[in-house]
């Protein structure tokens, strides 16, 4: 689903995956997160309300290349 506007990349083999946002048909890193507590930080700062409830939700965070809450290369 490429209209999600949180995508979390595939692990890097050094562990951890960077995430982008997509607002105002631009691409933002908003960092390389190494676990879901990171994740929840970055999107805390960007803005998003109760970022904590919103990783399970496909409309709005798309995981890449690996399940969700995986943070190592497999």
């Amino acid at each position: 689903m490429d209209s999600a506007p949180v995508v979390v990349h595939p692990p890097f083999l050094s562990g951890g995956r960077r995430v982008t946002m997509r607002r105002h048909d631009l691409e933002e890193v908003l960092g390389v997160a190494y676990s879901d507590h990171d994740l929840v930080v970055f999107l805390e700062a960007a803005g998003v309300v109760s970022p904590e409830n919103v990783l399970e939700d496909p409309q709005l965070v798309q995981w890449r290349g690996a399940g969700a809450h995986e943070w190592r290369a497999a």
